[in-house]
């Protein structure tokens, strides 16, 4: 385990420390202008996708996989979850949201998949061949920007409400 730390190039532990700090700012309630609420589900998104093709690849099933995790996650998302706390004032035209350590586990879970598909890309892996690994992860990745995308859209009814 130290060997695979040992030889994680610096700026990885640099996003780490980024990742973690973003997470921990979405968990104090704050103030945000409506635009703001899309930058962490496109970056984590960006992220998520880069995550895929560095993998396996722009390639239809993984892709595919992935997409069908984010319309999932989305679509359930959308239907089962509430804007509790989320209010928008006119005046100010920003968006007060109340605090929540569900980004930072997204990150870290986005974060410690593609630590783990590194590593087994970087050791080449039998893995890395199955069918049902590359389905998985696929998946997971898309479920992980499914569940931010739908965070956002969540946020945006509470302007419209």
């Amino acid at each position: 385990m130290l060997e695979i730390i040992n030889h994680t190039p610096s700026w990885v532990f640099g996003l780490l420390a980024v990742l973690v700090v973003f997470g921990y700012l979405q968990s104090k309630d704050r103030e945000v202008k409506v635009v703001a609420v899309f930058i962490l589900p496109v970056a984590m998104t960006l992220l998520s996708i880069l995550g895929v093709s560095s993998a396996f690849g722009l390639a239809l099933v993984p892709t595919g996989m992935w997409l069908l995790g984010v319309l999932l996650c989305l679509g359930l998302g959308l239907k089962l979850a509430k804007p509790q706390g989320v209010s928008y004032c006119a005046d100010s035209q920003k968006l007060s949201i109340p605090g929540s350590w569900l980004p930072l586990v997204l990150m870290m879970a986005i974060f410690v998949t593609k630590y783990m598909v590194g590593v087994v890309v970087a050791r080449q892996l039998p893995m890395l061949e199955l069918v049902e690994f590359m389905l998985a992860i696929s998946l997971a990745y898309g479920c992980f920007s499914g569940i931010f995308i739908s965070r956002a859209v969540v946020m945006l009814r509470a302007r419209q409400a």
